[in-house]
């Protein structure tokens, strides 16, 4: 691994690697990271009601604002930011 971008903050690294996926329009980087954010696990689990898609799209509006920097990771942090390091090591 490279021990300059292990300096970096998350919010850098998210930014690094998001502009090199633009770049590649690498589409399989944003989905995979979609894929493993717990909001995305909790929408994946809802029954369909109506009051699970009120649910459903309260957690995907918390799911893009944190994936874009709007929100703290929070637990998501340490799997995002092991992603973004790999991402950009490739």
């Amino acid at each position: 691994m490279n021990d300059a971008l292990d300096l970096l903050s998350t919010d850098e690294l998210r930014r690094r690697a998001f502009e090199k996926a633009e770049s590649a329009k690498d589409v399989g980087f944003f989905w995979d990271l979609v894929k493993h954010m717990r909001a995305s696990q909790a929408i994946a689990g809802e029954d369909g009601s109506s009051g699970a898609i009120t649910g459903s799209i309260t957690e995907l509006v918390h799911l893009v604002r944190e994936l874009m920097g709007k929100e703290p990771l929070g637990s998501d942090e340490p799997l995002l930011r092991a992603r973004f390091l790999d991402y950009l090591s490739e």
